[in-house]
């Protein structure tokens, strides 16, 4: 690279935060210049494992951006505060590189496109999901056209609860996280909690990469009300595409999966299935294979896994490479792409509080 992009972490609501850091930690161009959190604690692990010194190390964003001047800035608030943080650090110039989900709402996530696209830097949303060996094949597959038009997407996926692990995957054992779950804004609706907020995103912007864009025209969800909890730890999202002969898509959330992916598939297993016109694909989180069904091989087959190469494995390194060749941000990172899939958030958002079946807004 032309040069060592400086790099700045700010908010450690989410735990991906550690996960980011530790990739940027990695890439032989980037360097940490600056970790900042109103709360000094939740940023201790971090500073330890990555060597950040006394004087990398803020509380004040303002301070953080002035002092540090980085070229990249990843964000990882509350769902609810995305729009008010990039608005924040937009005015620095900086490209902003903001964690999943996308926005609590289409509004806030117009906001964060406008205060980007005024400065003339990217935005750039993260999916972990866009990252799975396995999905990238589906894609490969689907854009090949093995399967022809792509008719349906079905998405399952979620984990043991986002009180069960903290970054690199820690587990934490189920009395102490249950314990935790009042305290944190994961549960908590007006910080943009619940597994639907958490994990819709996800299998409607990467569905809407897998149809190339297609959105559907109308939406239903209903969302489970667990006990004593604010938000929702099971949804199901249906969406209607105006595709003949399609039939209907279907988006779950889940947190309280038998067992973590990333340990054990639970069952539903976590991942995608594509149904096209000639075929379809199961492509499942963490899987070294992926299933194959076509008109002339109509039994299911393994295909292995396509082994990602530099510099696609992993976000860190996919947007350094973009930025250094002023290349756009494509596909599911993309605002154009986000935006759709927070589209059909939106509505199933509305959907299952109104009880109906919703269009899909503008």
């Amino acid at each position: 690279m032309s040069k060592i992009w400086r790099i700045a972490g700010i908010n450690f609501d989410h735990m991906h935060m550690g996960d980011l850091l530790r990739l940027v930690y990695d890439h032989p161009g980037a360097e940490i210049v600056g970790v900042c959190d109103a709360e000094a604690a939740r940023m201790a692990s971090t500073i330890d494992k990555f060597d950040i010194p006394a004087d990398r190390v803020y509380t004040d964003v303002d301070r953080c951006m002035s002092e540090s001047r980085p070229d990249l800035v990843i964000l990882c608030p509350a769902t609810a505060e995305h729009a008010n943080y990039v608005q924040r650090v937009a005015p620095y110039k900086t490209h902003v590189f903001v964690e999943k989900p996308f926005a609590a709402t289409l509004a806030e996530a117009d906001r964060m496109i406008a205060a980007v696209a005024a400065t003339g830097k990217q935005l750039i949303i993260n999916w972990p999901l866009r990252w799975y060996p396995a999905h990238v094949t589906a894609k490969r597959l689907a854009d090949e056209g093995t399967i022809g038009e792509i008719l349906q997407v079905h998405y399952y996926d979620g984990n043991r609860g986002p009180m069960r692990h903290v970054a690199d995957k820690v587990e934490i054992d189920e009395a102490t996280a249950n314990r935790e779950k009042a305290k944190s804004w994961f549960y908590q609706k007006d910080k943009g909690g619940g597994s639907l907020m958490d994990y819709l995103g996800y299998g409607t912007t990467l569905g809407t990469w897998y149809m190339n864009g297609r959105a559907p025209v109308e939406v239903t969800a209903m969302v489970d009300r667990p006990t004593g909890l604010q938000v929702d730890e099971h949804s199901i999202t249906i969406c209607r595409y105006d595709i003949p002969g399609s039939g209907l898509s279907k988006f779950e959330t889940r947190w309280g999966t038998f067992t973590d992916p990333w340990v054990h598939q639970p069952q539903p297993r976590c991942g995608f299935v594509l149904v096209g016109r000639k075929g379809t694909i199961s492509s499942y989180d963490y899987q070294n294979v992926i299933h194959l069904q076509t008109l002339d091989h109509p039994a299911a087959r393994e295909v292995p896994v396509d082994t990602l190469a530099a510099p696609n494995r992993n976000p860190i390194e996919y947007v350094l490479d973009r930025l250094e060749r002023g290349a756009p941000i494509d596909g599911p990172l993309s605002p154009s792409i986000c935006r759709i899939g927070q589209r059909i958030v939106d509505a199933a958002a509305r959907s299952a509080a109104e009880g109906r079946t919703v269009p899909l807004p503008g």
